[in-house]
């Protein structure tokens, strides 16, 4: 399943590589008050998704912040979360978590 992973992952990145060979021509954006921004149109698109993405994270920010608030608020204390039988104590933990999705 992870050569699978891989491969696709693989296959966007030279489709995304091919996409940027394709279109070095170059391209304007018009701003207000007759500003133009001239460059190669795949930094453009660059551009776009690194705003589009900063904006994103930016907005989801309170949000994180409130859940993180509650998750604090809602954590019991030590004592109350340790087992009172020393054999649940030395049941194996597992390493690292179940992995999901890509």
């Amino acid at each position: 399943m992870r050569v699978i992973t891989w491969v696709f992952r693989l296959f966007v990145f030279f489709g995304l590589f091919a996409f940027a060979l394709n279109n070095q021509q170059d391209a304007a954006v018009r701003w207000f008050f007759g500003y133009e921004w001239r460059a190669p149109m795949v930094f453009i698109v660059l551009a776009a998704f690194g705003l589009g993405c900063a904006f994103g994270v930016s907005a989801m920010v309170p949000a994180w912040w409130k859940h993180r608030r509650v998750a604090t608020r809602k954590m019991p204390p030590i004592a109350a979360t340790l087992p009172q039988n020393p054999q649940a104590a030395a049941a194996p933990v597992p390493e690292h978590p179940p992995r999901d999705g890509l």
